[in-house]
Formats: structure tokens, C-alpha cells, sequence
């Protein structure tokens, strides 16, 4: 927390005119710290909505708790709850028991295309895609290991596109993630349909076919709701830097 402090501190004193006062900037640092942390928590419990931007003022905010350990120790916990609850279900052995995973964000990482391009960018991001691979988020690794050595079957569900198998397999495949029961993407039937509902319908047929979805994973909360099927625990990771509905 401090060396955030310090870095909009020392930002925006570059900014003081003759006429502020330190004690006026220290009160806006302190100001603008203060809302950036509320603002992330207000998108990570979900009451901010259909949000589409990051405040201008807390794209600094937002880089400094992506590459901290501050977001690491977040994710970690996140795992660490998953587990818990992992271990508590009783596992048939029938290859029915599931926990549902999103990807993007969720098992890999994105942030070093962010770091480069500026947190809020979205600019030749599909190009980057193409020529870089993305690592794993480690918490989540860890934990879809310990899943599949519980007995769960793993399911990847994500909203890329069915042309993007072979990269998303690979992608997957660098980062480390391996035997997999089924990888989900959007069909031709499935574009235009929200995320939201593309998930959660997904999960529906695998019910419909018998799998018993115990846990979930997601960045986004489109990844853990829905109007067909919830799993019985979910469990959102932290992610300020983009949302989708």
C-alpha cells in the first residue's frame, strides 16, 4: 500500500502549482487512493455493474495492484478457499464430479500484454494473442492440480471462438495446464448470445448429460452466474482491468 502512496505522491507533486500547498496534494493523493480502492471493490463484489472503463485516474492504481503481491496474495487466497471447499465434497469416482474453469484471466495471464500496451487498452490485442503466449496465473495452476489429483473431471468454458481451439490449446498446453475432460468455446449457434448466457447454458447441458458442476471458476462475474445453472460453490479472482457482461 505504501510504495502505491508513493507512487501517485511523487506523480503528482510534478503536478503542484505555485498556489497548492503540499498538504492540499497529500489530501488529493490520499483522496484519489482512497476511491481507487473503493472503486475496485465495488467491481469486485459486483455493485458496480455494467462497468466499461477504468477511471482515468486509477489506471496507476490499477497497474500497481496487478503487478504487486498484493494481487498475488488475492489470487492465492481465492485458491486456498477453492481447495477447502474441494476437499470437503465427496467425490463418486463415477467422472461425474465437476469444476468448471474460465480461462482468460482465470488460469492464464494476460497482464504482460497490459504492461506494455497501458491497463484499459485493448489496442492489437488479438495481434499480441498471435505472437506471444501467456503464462499461467500460478494460484489458479496449483489448484487445478490439486482438483484433478481430488478426482474432479475438468471443464474449460470459455467465450473464445471455435476457430481459436488449436491457439487456445496451446496457449493452455505453455502455461502448464494438461488432461482436461472437455474444453467448451462458442459455436457458430452460440455468437451474439451474452457471456452470461452462453455459460451458464453451457453448464446446463453438462448437467443435462449428468455431470455434477461442484465448483467454478471466473474472472468475470458472467463466468459464476446465470439463468440456468450455478455451481454449488463459486469462486470469483480478482480483476479490475476489464469486464464483460
Amino acid at each position: 500500500m505504501y510504495f502505491i502512496i508513493l507512487n501517485f505522491l511523487l506523480f503528482t507533486l510534478l503536478l503542484v502549482t505555485p498556489s497548492q500547498s503540499l498538504a492540499q496534494t497529500m489530501n488529493q493523493v490520499d483522496h484519489d487512493f482512497l476511491f481507487c480502492e473503493s472503486w475496485r471493490l465495488s467491481v469486485e463484489t459486483n455493485n458496480a455493474g455494467n462497468w466499461s472503463n477504468i477511471p482515468d485516474h486509477c489506471l496507476e492504481y490499477v497497474k500497481e495492484y496487478m503487478t504487486s503481491n498484493r494481487f498475488v496474495s488475492d489470487s492465492k487466497i481465492v485458491a486456498a478457499n477453492s481447495l477447502k471447499f474441494a476437499r470437503s465434497v465427496n467425490i463418486s469416482g463415477d467422472g461425474k464430479d465437476a469444476w468448471v474453469f474460465d480461462i482468460a484471466e482465470t488460469l492464464v495471464t494476460f497482464l504482460p500484454y497490459y504492461i506494455t500496451h497501458g491497463f484499459g487498452s485493448s489496442k492489437d490485442f488479438r495481434e499480441w494473442t498471435r505472437r506471444n503466449k501467456a503464462p499461467a496465473l500460478q494460484a489458479s495452476l496449483s489448484l487445478y492440480k490439486e482438483l484433478q489429483q481430488l478426482g474432479f473431471s475438468i471443464v474449460l468454458l470459455t467465450g473464445a471462438s471455435e476457430p481459436d481451439r488449436k491457439q487456445t490449446i496451446e496457449f493452455l498446453q505453455y502455461a502448464g495446464y494438461s488432461n482436461w475432460e472437455r474444453l467448451i468455446l462458442r459455436g457458430a449457434s452460440d455468437e451474439g448470445k451474452s457471456a452470461l448466457d452462453f455459460k451458464s447454458g453451457k453448464r446446463k447441458e453438462l448437467e443435462d448429460e449428468g455431470y455434477r458442476i461442484h465448483g467454478n471458476s471466473g474472472d468475470q462475474w458472467s463466468d459464476l452466474l446465470g439463468h440456468y445453472s450455478i455451481a454449488t460453490r463459486s469462486f470469483k479472482l480478482p480483476n479490475p482491468m476489464f469486464y464483460t457482461a
